[in-house]
């Protein structure tokens, strides 16, 4: 099956290793590779990527996850506007499960509320041609990856005239992310996995300040196993030769001016927000995106009064340094006991894009095992 069986191949994988084994003792340091997507650091659990790794690579899960970085307060805002006796409430099937300060999505259904699973934002826009009478409200949430069929929705929405359909706009720009990722004194990377899905959307340019300003290299990859693996070795190529720069892994899917089209429906509809709250990393400047004046008739938070407050975390949950690349998943106190998936506290649990998520599906009694063996040896020495 082209694009598939072929970067799944164990012998291509055996040869990338070797060659990473060789270059990581040339290196002669600890060298931290954060994956910036969610889907990233699924594959690299899903197929055992790190476990295989030279002792001196470690992989840091980054914050390129939805579902994960949405705060509470902006949950509890979408329950209140879903709890208006008028309003059919749509959404993605990852965020009917994300805790707010009191309850989630799901439970709110289930107090009567009328919030409905959808898997586009057209299927939203169908429901409220079905629904005259009802304003309907679809939860946007998502990096550049989703945020041009919101766009296109919305344009569609206007060229049809469909008054009763608005959107509660919680979508993000990747960049100014990894700004405040690379001034985070905390946290010292020496290159990034670069987002495949994103990039599809925004090209590679907008990642040269990384290699330009910081001196760091990215490699935009693909998520099968040999993708993730070839950007691992292109990236400790550029970390030997002290030559950084943007390079394009994923190029059968990536181009570097990425896709016109889709950005042009951004830039229609779509303002930049002076601020926006990220669950774990607080307010970053010029990161969300809002819905244009031009369009603010779709606007739900033009529409429905919201409370528009910032929310804390459960104390319990250390999300928030786990986006930040601080923490680890399994170095959370609640972590495979209090918080599970069928019982989440933290959104990094509940999403299919979550770390914590991915550690306990594919990690979870291996990192303890190691960690157990670990302590042990400690109380040997």
């Amino acid at each position: 099956m082209k694009y598939v069986d072929e970067y799944r191949e164990p012998q291509k994988a055996e040869t990338l290793l070797i060659e990473i084994a060789k270059i990581s003792k040339n290196l002669n340091k600890h060298v931290k590779i954060m994956e910036v997507c969610g889907g990233h650091t699924h594959s690299i659990f899903k197929y055992g990527i790190e476990e295989v790794l030279p002792s001196n690579i470690e992989l840091i899960h980054g914050p390129g996850c939805p579902v994960c970085i949405m705060p509470r307060g902006r949950l509890d805002d979408a329950i209140s506007i879903a709890k208006h006796s008028n309003v059919i409430l749509t959404t993605f099937g990852d965020t009917m499960r994300v805790p707010g300060s009191k309850f989630s999505l799901l439970q709110a259904k289930a107090e009567g509320a009328d919030i409905r699973m959808v898997y586009s934002p057209l299927d939203s826009l169908k429901i409220a041609k079905e629904n005259p009478n009802k304003e309907v409200v679809f939860f946007g949430i998502g990096f550049e990856t989703t945020a041009p069929s919101t766009a296109l929705t919305i344009l569609q929405a206007a060229a049809e005239n469909i008054q009763n359909f608005s959107m509660f706009c919680n979508h993000v720009l990747v960049i100014p992310a990894l700004k405040a990722l690379l001034d985070n004194p905390d946290l010292q990377l020496d290159g990034f996995i670069g987002p495949g899905h994103v990039s599809m959307v925004i090209g590679c340019q907008p990642y040269e300040f990384i290699s330009q300003q910081y001196h760091k290299p990215i490699v935009v990859s693909g998520f099968e196993p040999i993708d993730i693996l070839q950007s691992i070795w292109m990236l400790l190529n550029q970390l030997v030769n002290n030559h950084y720069q943007v390079e394009n892994q994923y190029i059968r899917t990536v181009q570097y001016a990425g896709n016109k089209n889709a950005l042009q429906a951004m830039n229609e509809v779509f303002t930049v927000r002076e601020t926006f709250e990220w669950r774990g990393l607080g307010n970053i400047a010029h990161s969300g995106l809002k819905i244009c004046d031009r369009y603010a008739i779709f606007d739900a938070e033009l529409k429905f009064t919201t409370a528009n407050i910032q929310v804390a975390d459960n104390k319990a949950c250390q999300c928030g340094e786990i986006l930040k690349g601080v923490l680890k998943p399994w170095q959370c106190k609640v972590f495979g006991t209090a918080c599970t998936p069928e019982n989440p506290i933290g959104t990094c649990m509940v999403s299919s894009e979550g770390a914590c998520a991915a550690y306990y599906k594919y990690g979870r009694f291996a990192k303890a095992f190691s960690q157990l063996q670990h302590d042990e040896n400690k109380v040997i020495a």
